[in-house]
């Protein structure tokens, strides 16, 4: 079992961001406005639509309305979906335009998700859109989690800034209760008590999380350790709990943490936009270490050995890390030869990005907008 360290974030966090007064990049964050821009409807399963049957070895495919479907077009349609036989409670998209084109429930009764395409690349391509609006909100987030951090007591407000720094610090998901009860796989907010360990300054962290994979994660903190230990020692094995203003315990969820990091920016980022950002910058910062490649081949192996130590830090396999957490320009940027030249102009316009960022982060930003 492997232990990954993160470096905590620099301490320049007193300058309010000095962006703020420049246009806003709007942030499309939900499903419904994704699927109009990729010129899709908004569906959603509880609506009429086809549902599967057994029949012998195959299956039958029957609209709202009960009658067969035989069309020879539709069932083409249907069968590219690729549907496993082993999901139950099917149910498929009507229409070919949906955003959603198919639901089940796989072996574990986990509800799984086909999706159109162009939702797909539309959301994908969002995701990565946002992280330049996400580095001009960064610093006014990092401002309030630290004013939070000094709060007196265990308020809510106490305890959702220290998930927000530990998402920052660590990389560890957010958690969903959903996963937490039915595979017993944990995120931050559905911690136990017993998955971290508080020595001084030090916290390890050391839990089941999504997909059955052991996360041994260290870090120190002086502030942190002292708050973690305090949620610790509160009754009930949950770790991440406050009290409210009655001084009754309360738990928190992804929820709560999301919809702090609302209220901060005015926008709709999530805890996922951290782990995006965290895997373009320690992308980033294992290929500018490298000098210019000789060939391409060689220049793709080293592609190849720093996405797979950014999926090991952020506990993903190689091709869902470069698929979802590394910007795309990073790799265009370091094949194309002009990584180091990329990061060196985004030194020299640290001022036009803003201070408030790290030094490292300023010049990561620059490199994306040179790809806009």
């Amino acid at each position: 079992m492997k232990t990954r360290r993160l470096k905590r974030p620099g301490s320049e966090r007193g300058r309010r961001d000095r962006s703020a007064g420049r246009a806003a990049i709007q942030v499309a964050a939900e499903p419904a406005e994704v699927a109009q821009a990729a010129g899709l409807r908004y569906v959603n399963d509880m609506m009429p639509g086809i549902r599967r049957r057994r029949v012998g070895k195959g299956f039958s495919y029957v609209s709202s309305d009960g009658r067969t479907i035989r069309d020879a077009r539709e069932l083409a349609r249907i069968r590219a979906l690729a549907i496993p036989p082993a999901y139950s409670d099917v149910w498929i998209c009507p229409t070919a335009n949906g955003h959603i084109q198919a639901t089940g429930r796989d072996a574990r009764s986990r509800k799984q998700y086909r999706y159109h395409p162009r939702w797909r690349a539309v959301r994908d391509e969002t995701k990565f859109s946002r992280m330049i609006a996400f580095s001009e909100v960064l610093p006014r987030i990092r401002e309030r989690v630290d004013r939070d951090l000094g709060l007196q007591g265990l308020p809510r407000e106490k305890v959702v800034a220290t998930v927000v720094r530990l998402l920052e610090c660590t990389g560890i998901r957010v958690g969903n209760d959903e996963y937490a009860r039915a595979n017993s796989s944990y995120g931050l907010t559905t911690l136990r008590d017993e998955h971290v360990e508080v020595s001084g300054s030090k916290l390890r962290f050391e839990f089941r999380g999504k997909s059955g994979k052991t996360h041994a994660v260290d870090l120190s903190d002086r502030r942190l350790a002292r708050i973690v230990q305090r949620c610790q020692a509160l009754p009930g094995e949950e770790l991440f709990q406050y009290l409210d203003e009655q001084g009754v315990q309360q738990t928190i969820d992804s929820g709560d943490v999301n919809g702090y990091l609302k209220e901060i920016t005015g926008q709709d980022f999530t805890a996922k936009d951290f782990r995006t950002w965290s895997g373009t910058i320690l992308a980033v910062a294992a290929l500018s270490d490298l000098g210019p490649m000789a060939t391409q081949r060689e220049a793709k192996a080293a592609v190849l050995e720093a996405i797979e130590d950014v999926a090991k830090r952020l506990n993903n396999t190689r091709a869902v890390c470069r698929k979802y957490y590394v910007h795309p320009a990073v790799v265009d940027t370091f094949l194309a030869g002009s990584m180091l030249e990329a990061l060196a102009d985004g030194d020299r316009a640290a001022n036009a990005i803003g201070a408030a960022l790290e030094p490292e982060e300023r010049a990561v930003v620059h490199l994306l907008m040179r790809q806009r």
